[in-house]
């Protein structure tokens, strides 16, 4: 008696499964079949059907609901050249965002560095003082060398005619590399100069426009001769 009640139960437990199963599996069919899907073909033919179709992958499809209002729309799918394309603007659109927001913060650097056209002033007559500093150290240098190189070449006048000895010959020789070198450094050291007036300048030009209102980043980049006068490393004496 006993074991025909414990099966009974388990009949009964079964059978509740069952229809569980079976309500879930008609309420994922009503679901599923919930959209329909919809579009005119390449022959020109209007295509229903309760999924995605396959004829219609490179077109619009709309995606309607059971009682036939508009839920969606799936676009087409890109072709491997349309995706290039695709990725490519979205590319730029990205590298234009982030030029904006560069923009934007060096603008604000910009702003809170110098909040006033005097802290502007100073810090360029800081950066020139530097590099005209740098000028005279060299300036001296090159007046040392000539200097150097005077007693050498009187030496020299013993030898007319006849080869230097080996040592003298290597004194003047190196002397007179120091001296073009010492040149050419006066000659950059110069042209800095003219990169952080115009880097200033520049800076200068910018900054009483975002003083009278205009929005950090609306001004564009800063031209090329200043960003390199920026970047430049001041030479050393």
């Amino acid at each position: 008696m006993r074991i025909c009640r414990v099966r009974g139960l388990n009949a009964a437990l079964m059978l509740g499964v069952l229809g569980s199963l079976a309500v879930d599996a008609s309420s994922q069919e009503v679901k599923h079949g919930s959209a329909i899907y919809t579009c005119t073909n390449a022959a020109g033919r209007t295509l229903t059907r309760d999924r995605p179709i396959a004829e219609c992958m490179d077109r619009e499809q709309r995606v309607l609901n059971s009682d036939g209002s508009l839920r969606t729309v799936l676009q087409p799918s890109l072709t491997s050249d349309e995706r290039a394309v695709h990725e490519e603007a979205e590319r730029r659109k990205a590298q234009e965002r982030a030029n904006k927001q560069e923009a934007i913060r060096r603008d604000r650097n910009l702003l809170a560095r110098f909040p006033n056209e005097a802290a502007h002033n100073k810090a360029r007559d800081a950066a020139l003082n530097a590099t005209r500093s740098g000028i005279q150290a060299s300036e001296q240098r090159l007046a040392d060398l000539q200097k150097e190189r005077k007693p050498l070449l009187d030496e020299a006048e013993f030898y007319k005619g006849k080869n230097l000895p080996g040592k003298l010959k290597g004194q003047i020789e190196s002397v007179d590399v120091s001296i073009e070198a010492q040149r050419a450094l006066i000659v950059n050291q110069q042209a800095e100069v003219g990169r952080i007036t115009a880097l200033f300048d520049a800076e200068l030009d910018r900054l009483k426009r975002l003083w009278g209102g205009a929005d950090p980043g609306s001004l564009g980049p800063l031209p090329q001769s200043a960003l390199a006068g920026q970047a430049a490393p001041q030479p050393k004496p």
